[in-house]
């Protein structure tokens, strides 16, 4: 019996695509139909009128792709408009020109993404025979760290306690003194990969920020470098702009560390089960690789944790994954200070990128494949 072909909803030059497709020829299968996300923005029907035979629809990233992120943007300035957040034209947009590392009105392309995500559940439904390994539904919450949050302590997962009625720097302020909190993530909720991240801590004299983004004469921008901040009027701007933007506002929990390291954990779950875990470690408490941190040790992290909080955190990442219609989900997993509990930070509906890693001679885009083959 042939295995039924894949449809990949993608950006055809992206590195995820290529490395999905050598990863089927590598299994003798054939390649993926793919379907350009910046195609399919401008021509829905590219994706609507295929057959409705049996298939299996990969989505991925959007990200990465100017012209995608403007035609994100055009789609998503009805809704920012009735939203009340900070909007840019089409006009506009059709006006820009690429600026590498800008932040361009984040709520107004995520609304154009829930938009396009709808768009695609609706074809979906005309087409029955299509197995979609990621729901479109699923895909919307994850990218939405207060949908999660929330959804996940629902479950009895641990997440770090968050903070509700944050709407401006001096909300903020008001809510860690109630709750005796010294120091907070403030994360733009529908962010990834660090991006539009600060810590904010409130100190005896004066209050500091870090963070992944700085201000220019054109605007906010995602850094590689993580900075310091200090100035007050400068922590109150950059706290601003995340917290108009909508931002997922809680606590700040003290990390394990590792080798003397900061710390966390990337496992990729696949059908609901820990397929792979990539361990980041950091000077820093934000780990991400791109912001300087590094691939530690899994065997050094399992001879450090004990076994019952090793086997419950990734019990927590089966609940996490479970309560998700996704073939594959990424979690963010810490370990709490000394290993006396764990806690799920987020997770993320793209989360695989994860090259030069294998298990049992597979890479993690080929055990995805296996994995979803072995559903049909």
């Amino acid at each position: 019996m042939m295995s039924p072909p894949f449809i990949l909803i993608g950006n055809a030059e992206n590195r995820r695509v290529t490395l999905f497709q050598e990863a089927l020829a590598r299994q003798g299968l054939p390649p993926a139909r793919v379907v350009p996300w910046v195609d399919f923005l401008s021509t829905p029907a590219l994706l609507a009128d295929l057959p409705d035979t049996e298939a299996l629809v990969r989505i991925d990233s959007a990200g990465e792709s100017w012209d995608v992120e403007k035609a994100l943007l055009r789609r998503g300035h009805a809704d920012a408009l009735k939203a009340g957040c900070a909007t840019i034209t089409p006009e506009e947009v059709d006006a820009l020109e690429y600026d590498h590392g800008r932040i361009l009105f984040p709520r107004q392309h995520h609304l154009g993404f829930l938009r396009t995500l709808s768009e695609l559940e609706a074809i979906f439904a005309a087409h029955p025979r299509w197995r979609v390994l990621q729901q479109p539904a699923s895909i919307a919450d994850l990218f939405d760290k207060r949908v999660t949050s929330r959804k996940y302590a629902a479950l009895g997962v641990p997440v770090p306690e968050w903070l509700d009625g944050v709407t401006d720097p001096e909300s903020l302020r008001q809510r860690m003194h109630e709750q005796d909190c010294r120091e907070v993530f403030v994360k733009l909720s529908c962010g990834s990969s660090a991006s539009c991240l600060a810590i904010y801590r409130r100190g005896r004299t004066r209050d500091t920020l870090v963070t992944t983004i700085e201000q220019a004469a054109t605007g906010w921008y995602n850094s590689l470098k993580v900075r310091r901040i200090d100035e007050p009027a400068r922590v109150d701007e950059v706290l601003g702009f995340l917290l108009t933007e909508g931002s997922q506002v809680e606590h700040a929990i003290p990390k394990a560390r590792l080798g003397g390291d900061y710390f966390d954990c990337r496992v990729l779950m696949v059908r609901g089960e820990p397929a792979f875990t990539v361990v980041r470690q950091s000077r820093h408490p934000i780990t991400n690789l791109h912001l300087g941190g590094w691939r530690g040790d899994l065997d050094e992290l399992r001879a450090a944790v004990p076994p019952n909080e090793w086997d419950e955190a990734l019990q927590s990442c089966r609940t996490v994954a479970r309560a998700h219609d996704c073939l594959h989900v990424g979690i963010d997993l810490m370990f709490e200070d000394f290993f006396t509990g764990h806690r799920v930070l987020e997770a993320n509906a793209f989360g695989d990128l994860l090259p030069n890693l294998r298990r049992d001679g597979l890479t993690v885009y080929e055990w995805e494949i296996r994995e979803a083959l072995r559903g049909t």
